[in-house]
């Protein structure tokens, strides 16, 4: 097999979020998110699992630290609870809260690995829910304050800073079918959650410029939205309908400065748009610096009447039918086609060509097996499969021009997998979730000596 060299400069690194590894949820005066709620909730989280303890990361953070020096990672991305810094979602700011983040930070930069910061990752406090949480143009403007509160203690050690992860799951997810918090299952909302996201992302650019700020962007979770026949019509209309409730409804307004017409007319059959007020549209297109990339799999469509719809993609139903996965499959059921990371970052970076890529997520679940020499990693064989055929995708996009500038695994560690609990495990680094003991995989190692030699 050819071997492949990334270009020079090209960052490697690995991506974790705040209540996904945390743990400590009382401590330090950190108040309630709606993942405290949601998770303490019967029937919401496998196993009734919550992230109250999760990876202790709170606590044993320089222990990780050392463990990503170790393996050489160039580039940490984590995330900031924002009811540690903000116990209710505005008003005072909790010092202790910061203080975590300051120290994780230093330690960071103590061990040569750059930190990238991600300011929302899904854990909105629950006291913002309460008063409507991202349907409130309110939940926008605090969470400005919020980021500048956060770039006032960090932003002088810390280059890059992201918004939002993921606004795609905080909306219809959340919002929308409510298998994520907070549990809210009305179309109407998720859209109205949408732009309301879009515009919490525009104010904390505005917040973070005015502090200093000199990298800043933000992460999504775009689609690689496929016809199931590439010669049907009517499979090329879901796949416009689908591309449109995915990708273009947060990337045009991003990068383009405005809805797409069609995303706006279908929006306008399910709910009134009057949230969207005069101005909203250029404070979102504020100027971003990079655009962080999640990618995990393929989505297949066809265009039918008689199509069940998605209850991720509202008003759907009855125009398309989303394709069940074909095999192989990782544990969380998705599709592997590497190729489709290829041709996803050449269409956006075809059809937003302003803006440096990366990817801030990639990565699978796997039913991971412990070697039968405790002493020997485990053997996560399909974890490096995969993990292989999406770097040589990466490399193939950046051979086609794509301007992309670096890969972070997700995820470091075995973590809350959200719905899903501590059921399925992504981490390149196994945690045994009852002594927290972490033990790299072969994936871990694997991933050290592409670190190493910049390629494959």
């Amino acid at each position: 097999m050819t071997e492949l060299r990334f270009p020079d400069n090209f960052l490697w690194g690995a991506a974790t979020a705040a209540y996904q590894i945390e743990g400590a949820a009382r401590d330090d005066g950190r108040g309630e998110s709606i993942w405290d709620t949601f998770s303490r909730t019967p029937g919401r989280v496998h196993a009734g699992h919550t992230g109250d303890v999760a990876c202790d990361h709170y606590h044993r953070y320089a222990d990780d630290v050392a463990l990503m020096a170790e393996l050489g990672l160039q580039a940490y991305r984590f995330s900031v609870s924002w009811p540690r810094i903000q116990p209710d979602g505005s008003g005072p700011v909790n010092p202790r809260g910061l203080d975590f983040y300051d120290r994780l930070t230093d330690a960071l930069l103590g061990r040569g690995i750059d930190p990238i910061i991600t300011l929302y990752h899904w854990d909105l406090p629950q006291t913002l829910q309460d008063r409507g949480g991202w349907t409130s143009r309110e939940t926008a403007e605090h969470f400005a304050t919020y980021a500048s509160a956060v770039y006032a203690r960090l932003g002088d050690r810390i280059g890059t800073w992201t918004t939002l992860n993921e606004p795609w799951c905080s909306a219809y997810l959340g919002y929308g079918n409510g298998v994520h918090a907070p549990g809210v299952q009305d179309p109407g909302a998720a859209f109205t959650a949408v732009h309301h996201l879009l515009l919490a992302h525009g104010l904390a650019v505005q917040a973070l410029r005015a502090g200093g700020a000199g990298r800043v962007g933000v992460t999504v979770n775009p689609a690689d939205v496929r016809p199931a026949d590439p010669n049907s019509a009517a499979d090329a209309a879901a796949v416009r309908l689908v591309d449109g409730l995915h990708n273009r409804i947060f990337l045009d307004p991003l990068l383009v400065g405005g809805y797409p017409e069609d995303v706006r007319e279908h929006v306008a059959r399910i709910v009134d748009p009057a949230f969207v007020q005069d101005g909203d549209e250029k404070i979102i297109a504020a100027p971003i610096d990079l655009l962080g990339i999640n990618f995990y799999a393929p989505t297949y469509v066809a265009g039918r009447p008689d199509g069940a719809g998605g209850s991720a993609y509202p008003g759907t139903e009855g125009a398309v039918e989303f394709l069940a996965p074909v095999g192989p499959l990782t544990d969380m059921g998705w599709m592997i086609e590497p190729a489709g990371l290829t041709r996803l970052l050449e269409r956006i970076a075809t059809d937003y060509p302003a803006v440096p890529l990366l990817i801030t997520e990639n990565g699978a679940a796997f039913p991971d097996k412990a070697a039968a020499d405790v002493t020997s990693p485990m053997q996560d064989t399909d974890r490096i499969a995969y993990l292989d055929g999406h770097l040589r995708a990466a490399h193939e996009a950046i051979a086609r021009g794509v301007d992309l500038r670096g890969y972070l695994v997700w995820s470091l560690l075995d973590n809350f997998e959200w719905a899903e609990g501590y059921g399925k495990r992504f981490g390149i680094v196994h945690v045994d979730y009852l002594t927290q003991r972490r033990t790299p995989k072969s994936s871990a190692r694997w991933y050290q000596e592409v670190i190493s030699r910049n390629g494959l």
